[in-house]
């Protein structure tokens, strides 16, 4: 992969005259940033750094010659020769002024305190006063207004008005940098005020809670409700969000060994813009649930498929022990099952949830210890027929663009996915660039948020993508829009795409897919005759039996269109958890040893026995599915998995058809679990070991955009819980690995240069110690002195040829179809507060008070033919299981289909889904299968993730 030509242009330098001084500024700047650069201190309220400049505080005010009035410097460029006086004594008067009569406004109390000092009670305000000597004369504070009331409806933030300046920093957070557009400007002269929506509670508008707001304020108008009366913190540490793979960077506020709040940091992925899970996700780790103990099943306690997970009550089927003991009894069952019954008997999941040191020495464990490559993860779930796909097309599983780089498209091709639920701080970067013209097409279907954002909107018919995708293509090639140049020097098998789209006519296709002729035309030209067009994509494409397909026609779209390896285009499938790409980069996969080296490639197994000093399997392992059917299999079978060793994730809530994937589980003679809470898969287990959380360790991440992410333990784990690095190399020494990493949290550095020298053709530039100092580097990245390379395959692919490898596809239908018994279609996904199986986000406070209870959505003419009304129980119903749970009207979900999230256990919606795989990718079919749908039913009782009192984001 080779990095694109860097521009060495700087922008054009002038000199201008700052207090009596001349100095350089560059061209475009303002005067407030030439001044802070040259160390002239200025005040400002309204200015924030990133943000457009609005010059309405006027507490910026500086002194022109030759012009009457004073400028805004926050907002006025320099020009040369321009003469600035920023400390004059009119300047300075007037910025005295303004802070005046400012805090003369203000409540006697305060919100938020600058740094330690509780005399500063009004943030930034107090502390421009206290910089510029700026008291409250008697006589301006007697004409205080009158104070309007707390709005206290929003389970994470509180609104305090009486602290208000009207800067109006919160309305650009919301409408023009989140582009969420709740917030607003009201009413004029004394009346004017901040209001969210039609002048809604806080708690009733449409605001998602991404507290970019919160972020923005400077005086705490508006604030976490966590963090109000005590914004003295005890540390701040800054770390990596655990959730999604956009991968922002944040700093978390600890006081009294609690995160009390989160801040967006300025890295590169989000440049301080946090979601409402990662502003407001972060209690989790302090949740009562907390596994403290080592746990060990009761002898003779069964494990029953079917039971109901209680975590509060473990103690009916679970005894305390002492590290030692679990370890020993971990360890030694695994152990002699893998010496009774073959290196086939035993398998393991890693996580995508930890670190990418994690990762590592978790597969390594189980290619060197259990002796197979039966070790998967969550991508098997997730996007593993784009991979699949991607390295057969492009001879890379990345990303070939960052997200942000659609700033630089024209084209935004966004197919399959729900961005501003599932990838909220990337949507943002899509909405900022619609908002310059950039033109969206929203293809799904379902219609979701992003669909107020988009130019077009194609709401195909569920399981068509391949249908739609060779019309476009058809398209192209038939009205001569294919970038030959592009396609004769970097691809091949072009042909035998052309004749394969030659019966896929946009006209032909339109029936199937359920879009016109002629828009899939409109679209196919915008897309290959625009300067620059992107795709970026979810588990809408992935998770099919189809999936390859579907990810191989995106692959043929930007290439015969020429839209790829430039700026602002390429492939862009979104990663779904915060390091599900480095976890995979490690290996975490059954058939590829670190850096996506095949295991049974000749030479690449060699080097890694050397590397390791160990024999290693030259065959591939079984991937998630079928590890579960394997733990079904006969005692004659030589390959029954009989043992699992599972660290981080839930198959129990994220497989497909989980009757069967419970069963499974429940069948195997020893089963052992790592993880922070009594999951529904520990439940299952004979031995459950306590472990820490992401806030509770250090290491690094990968995100969706390729950046390779330092995060840093703020807090210690709980009780006797143990870091997840220590208790591997436990688990390893135990099985007779010698393995002796040294230093600091569990010889996390050692074992990521142990990772870097066998990803040296990715990560060999980003030595620990720039992780240290730099935070976040994107790969590849060779040399210590190389920047990264955020757009690959500028002028060659890494595939044997160096070109790409134009694969044509076929409709081949859905596994499963419905008919007259299952006339419905399910769709299942994500929302915005909650996450993956819901054991972490549903623990966390905000986020299950704004998402109690599991709902499933459907079209407003369903409802009416079902004769349902919105809240009212639903059951709905497959081949495989059932589940009721409360209906929400969402007309975005197409005719004839239903939504649901898989979050929730007490409506589990993999108890409906279809294990059927796609032939490459081994991927289940998530996202179509046949149901039934009936009013009534009895929705099940919550196993109690919520708090028993509101400790965190209580409304009074």
């Amino acid at each position: 992969m080779n990095a694109p030509e860097r521009s060495v242009l700087t922008p054009a330098k002038v000199e201008f005259q700052l207090d009596g001084r001349m100095v350089e500024a560059y061209e475009g700047e303002t005067i407030l940033q030439a001044a802070d650069r040259h160390g002239v201190v200025i005040p400002r309220l309204c200015y924030m750094a990133g943000y457009r400049p609005d010059g309405n505080c006027r507490s910026c005010m500086v002194e022109i010659d030759g012009e009457r009035v004073l400028a805004p410097s926050c907002c006025r460029a320099v020009s040369a020769n321009m003469k600035v006086r920023a400390t004059s004594e009119r300047a300075v008067k007037s910025q005295k002024m303004v802070l005046e009569m400012l805090l003369s406004d203000m409540p006697a109390h305060g919100y938020k305190w600058i740094g330690d000092d509780a005399t500063r009670p009004h943030g930034e305000l107090s502390d421009w006063a206290a910089r510029m000597g700026v008291t409250v004369r008697p006589e301006l504070a007697a004409t205080a207004r009158e104070q309007p009331r707390a709005d206290l409806s929003h389970p994470a933030m509180a609104v305090n008005l009486d602290a208000c300046i009207q800067c109006n920093r919160c309305v650009r957070a919301c409408r023009e940098e989140q582009v969420n557009d709740v917030i607003g400007y009201a009413h004029r002269g004394n009346h004017s005020a901040i209001v969210f929506d039609l002048q809604d509670a806080m708690g009733e508008s449409t605001c998602v809670a991404c507290g970019e707001c919160v972020q923005a304020c400077p005086t705490g108008a508006l604030m976490p409700k966590t963090h109000i009366g005590a914004q003295v913190v005890d540390r701040k540490v800054d770390s990596v969000c655990p959730f999604c793979g956009v991968g922002c960077l944040i700093t978390y506020n600890v006081k009294d060994e609690k995160i009390v709040s989160v801040d967006g940091r300025d890295g590169p992925a989000n440049h301080n813009r946090l979601c409402v899970k990662g502003r407001f996700g972060f209690d989790y780790a302090h949740h009562p649930h907390r596994l403290t103990r080592p746990l060990i099943r009761k002898p003779g306690m069964p494990k029953d498929a079917d039971a109901t997970p209680d975590p509060v009550n473990w103690r009916s089927l679970f005894r305390e022990a002492t590290w030692d003991e679990a370890l020993e009894v971990a360890a030694g069952k695994l152990k002699a099952l893998r010496d009774t019954h073959g290196l086939k008997a035993l398998a393991g999941f890693g996580s995508a949830k930890g670190s990418n040191e994690e990762a590592y020495l978790f597969q390594k464990l189980v290619r060197t210890g259990f002796g197979s490559n039966n070790v998967d993860h969550c991508t098997r779930l997730c996007h593993a027929s784009s991979v699949a796909a991607l390295l057969e097309g492009v001879g890379s599983g990345a990303v070939s663009n960052q997200v942000n780089d659609v700033e630089h498209a024209g084209v935004i091709l966004v197919i399959g996915s729900n961005p501003t639920g599932n990838h909220p701080v990337a949507a943002t970067w899509m909405k900022n660039a619609a908002r310059r013209g950039t033109r969206i097409v929203l293809a799904d279907p379902r219609i979701t948020d992003l669909g107020r954002h988009a130019w077009r909107v194609l709401q195909f018919r569920a399981d068509t993508d391949v249908a739609l995708l060779n019309a476009m293509i058809h398209t192209v090639i038939d009205e001569g829009l294919v970038d030959r140049e592009f396609v004769a020097k970097r691809a091949s098998n072009f042909e035998a795409l052309r004749a394969n789209v030659q019966g896929y006519s946009a006209e032909a296709m339109a029936p199937i897919c359920g879009i016109p002729a002629e828009t899939i035309r409109e679209v196919a030209r915008e897309f290959a005759t625009a300067k620059a067009s992107m795709i970026l994509w979810g588990m809408g494409i992935s998770q099919h039996v189809h999936g390859t397909d579907n990810a191989r026609c995106l692959i043929a779209l930007v290439t015969v269109t020429g839209q790829i390896g430039k700026p602002g285009s390429g492939l862009h499938p979104l990663r779904g958890q915060n390091n599900v790409q480095g976890a995979s980069d490690a290996g975490l996969i059954p058939m590829m040893l670190p850096n996506y080296q095949r295991v049974d490639d000749t030479q690449a197994h060699a080097w890694f026995e050397k590397f390791w000093n160990t024999p290693l399997d030259a065959t591939p392992g079984y991937t998630v599915v079928e590890i579960m059917n394997k733990a079904l299999a006969p005692d004659s079978d030589p390959h029954k998995i009989r043992g699992m060793y599972i660290m981080g994730e839930n198959p129990a809530m994220s497989d497909p058809d989980l009757n069967h994937a419970r069963h499974a589980l429940a069948t195997l003679e020893h089963l052992v679990v790592q993880d922070i809470f009594m999951t529904e898969t520990a439940w299952l287990a004979d031995v459950v070991l306590p472990a820490s959380a992401w806030p509770e360790k250090t290491g690094t991440v990968t995100n969706t955009d390729r950046m390779v992410q330092l995060g840093r333990r703020a807090l210690d784990p709980p009780g006797d819980a143990r870091p997840d690095m220590w208790i591997i190399q436990q688990i390893a020494r135990r099985l007779g690995l010698d393995w002796n990493y040294q230093g600091p949290e569990c010889g996390v550095a050692e074992v990521y240069e142990e990772m870097r020298q066998a990803m040296h053709t990715a990560i060999a530039g980003i030595s620990w110690e720039r992780l240290e100092r730099e935070s976040s580097v994107t790969y590849p990245c060779l040399t210590e002195d190389d920047p990264g390379q955020p757009i690959v395959f500028t002028d060659h692919f890494p595939t044997a040829d160096g070109r790409v490898k134009l694969v044509p596809a076929d409709i081949i239908p859905a596994n499963e179809r419905p008919d007259t018994d299952y006339p419905y279609v399910l769709i299942t996904g994500r929302q915005l507060e909650h996450w993956h199986t819901g054991s972490m986000t549903r623990r966390a406070t905000v986020l299950d008070a704004i998402e109690p209870v599991a709902t499933a959505s459907m079209h407003g003419d369903d409802l009416r033919k079902l004769g349902v009304h919105p809240g009212d129980v639903l059951t709905v119903r497959s081949r495989r299981g059932t589940v009721a749970l409360a209906v929400r009207r969402d007309d975005g979900t197409p005719r004839g289909a239903v939504f649901i999230p898989f979050a929730y256990y007490e409506a589990a919606a993999n108890l409906l889904t279809n294990p059927a795989l796609d032939p490459f990718g081994k991927i289940p079919e998530f996202k179509y299968c046949a149901v039934a749908v009936a009013p009534g039913g009895t929705p099940a009782p919550s196993i109690g993730y919520g708090r028993a009192t509101p400790e965190f984001g209580a409304a009074d």
